[in-house]
C-alpha cells in the first residue's frame, strides 16, 4: 500500500498541531508507523478509506461512536434535513424535549436529562451536581472518565492540575469492595460521589455492583455510572439495564449519535434539579443537528433490533478469535478479554514495553492485510458475515506469523517502524 498523502499530511501536522492529533488514541504514535494510514477520509458501513484511497475494515469505529456503521442513510438524512432547517438557534429547540422523552423511556435511572457534546462534558457535570447536592468535595473514581482536572489529576498526565484539586480525587480498583469502604472510612462524610464504569473488559464479581450501591447509600454518596462506552451497546439503557443495578446519575455519549457529537447526563429528579443551581451551560448544548441524529439513531436501533444483532455478530467474532488463539497455540501469548460487544486482545508480559512491542507487531501485520486493527473490537450493525470471514482470515495469517516471531522473541527486529507509545506514561 502507498501512504504518500497520509505521510504528507503528517509532515504538515507536525509543524502545526501538538501531538499531530486532536485525540491521543488517533495520533501517529498509537499505530504501527510506516505501514499504517494516518488520515481517513471516508467511511461506509464497517469500512474506511484513507487519504491515499486504501480500503480497510474497521473495528475501532471512531473510538466507539459508530454503532450503526459509517454513513447510515437514516441518520444522515435526519441530520441533513435538520441542517436545512437550522443548526443552532437563539432559543431552545423542540428536539431537546423529544429526545429527552425517548431517553427517559429507555434508561432505567433517567427521570431528567441534560445534554453535552462529549463524554468529559457529561462526567464533569455529573460530578459537579453531586458536589453541589451533597455539599461535599471528595470524589472516588474507577475507570477512565475524560480530560478534566478532577479526573486526569489522578493519572500520570496530571501536569497543569493544581495539587489541591488532585488531593480531592481518589481512585479505587475494580471488583474490590474493601478498597472502596476504606476510602469512606478514611474520609468519613467527605465523599460527594463515586463515579465508575459499571464494567469495562472485566466482569463484575457476583454482588460487586450491588455492594458498591449499598456502600454509597450507607454513606450518603451519589453513585454515578459512566456509561459513555456501554450505553446503547450492552443494552439500550446501558450496563445498568444489563446488570439490573441502577445508579443515581449516569453519563451517556459515544454511540448515541452514530458519530455526531452529543452526550447526556441522566438521573433521578431530585439530583438533576440541582442543575438549576450550578453552572452547566454551553452555546452548542442544544445544537439541533446532533439532537436530530441522536433521535434517528435511537429510532433506527429500536426498529432494527440493533443491540441484539450486534451481540449476535460479536459472539461469532469472539468465538472465532478464541478458536484461532487455541489453534495456533497462542494461549500463553495472546488472551481475549471483555464482553463480546466490547472486547480486546491482550499480550500479557511482565514488562510493559514487551507488551506494547507485541501489540505493535500484531497491529502492523493486520493493517498490511487491510484490517485497521487496534486490538479492540467494538462491532457495529454493519459488520456482517463478509466482515467476519475477512477478519478471521486475516487474524489466522497474523497469528501464524506471530507464532514464528515469538519463538525467537524477535519482535523488535520484525517491526517496520517504532513501537507504539503509552498514553499514560509511567511517572
Amino acid at each position: 500500500m502507498i501512504f504518500s498523502k497520509s505521510f504528507e499530511y503528517l509532515a504538515r501536522a507536525e509543524k502545526l498541531i501538538p501531538s499531530c492529533s486532536q485525540t491521543f488514541s488517533k495520533g501517529p504514535n498509537q499505530w504501527a508507523r510506516g505501514v499504517s494510514p494516518h488520515y481517513l477520509t471516508r467511511g461506509e458501513g464497517a469500512w474506511v478509506w484513507d487519504a491515499d484511497g486504501n480500503k480497510f475494515l474497521d473495528y475501532l469505529m471512531a473510538l466507539g461512536p459508530i454503532i450503526l456503521g459509517y454513513g447510515n442513510k437514516y441518520v444522515n438524512d435526519a441530520a441533513k434535513n435538520q441542517i436545512d432547517e437550522g443548526v443552532t438557534f437563539s432559543q431552545m429547540h423542540p428536539l431537546e424535549v423529544e429526545l429527552s422523552e425517548l431517553l427517559v423511556d429507555l434508561i432505567p435511572c433517567a427521570e431528567m436529562i441534560r445534554f453535552g457534546k462529549n463524554g468529559s462534558d457529561a462526567t464533569t457535570a455529573a460530578v459537579r451536581v453531586a458536589r453541589a447536592y451533597t455539599g461535599r468535595d471528595r470524589v472516588g473514581s474507577c475507570g477512565y472518565h475524560g480530560w478534566h482536572d478532577w479526573y486526569i489529576g489522578t493519572t500520570t498526565r496530571s501536569r497543569g492540575v493544581p495539587d489541591v484539586v488532585q488531593s480531592l480525587s481518589h481512585t479505587f480498583p475494580y471488583n474490590d469492595l474493601a478498597s472502596l469502604e476504606k476510602l469512606f472510612t478514611d474520609h468519613p462524610g467527605e465523599f460527594a460521589a463515586i463515579i465508575m464504569e459499571p464494567t469495562g473488559v472485566e466482569a463484575p464479581n457476583d454482588g460487586y455492583l450491588e455492594g458498591v450501591k449499598k456502600l454509597c447509600n450507607q454513606h450518603g454518596v451519589v453513585l454515578i455510572f459512566d456509561e459513555i462506552v456501554n450505553g446503547f451497546r450492552m443494552r439500550m439503557g446501558g450496563a445498568q439495564e444489563y446488570f439490573g443495578v441502577i445508579p443515581d446519575i449516569a453519563c451517556f455519549g459515544k454511540a448515541m449519535g452514530n458519530g455526531f457529537p452529543i452526550s447526556a447526563v441522566v438521573g433521578h429528579k431530585d439530583l438533576m434539579k440541582t442543575f438549576d443551581d450550578i453552572f452547566f451551560s454551553g452555546t452548542f448544548g442544544g445544537e439541533a443537528v446532533s439532537l436530530a441524529a441522536c433521535k434517528a439513531t435511537i429510532q433506527f436501533m429500536l426498529e432494527n433490533n440493533v443491540v441484539q444483532k450486534n451481540w449476535s455478530f460479536s459472539r461469532k467474532l469472539s468465538s472465532g478469535i478464541s478458536a484461532l488463539i487455541k489453534q495456533h497455540q497462542m494461549e500463553e501469548e495472546i488472551i481475549f478479554l471483555g464482553y463480546d460487544v466490547r472486547s480486546v486482545l491482550g499480550f500479557p508480559q511482565k514488562d510493559e514495553y514487551q507488551t506494547r512491542l507485541r501489540r505493535t507487531y500484531f497491529m502492523q501485520e493486520c493493517v498490511k492485510r487491510g484490517l485497521l486493527y487496534f486490538c479492540s473490537h467494538i462491532p457495529c450493525f454493519s459488520h456482517s458475515e463478509e466482515e467476519l470471514n475477512f477478519t478471521l482470515s486475516v487474524l489466522s495469517e497474523v497469528m501464524e506469523k506471530y507464532a514464528d516471531v515469538a519463538k525467537n522473541n524477535s519482535f523488535e527486529m520484525a517491526l517496520e517502524g517504532p513501537c507504539i507509545e503509552a498514553i499514560f506514561r509511567k511517572a
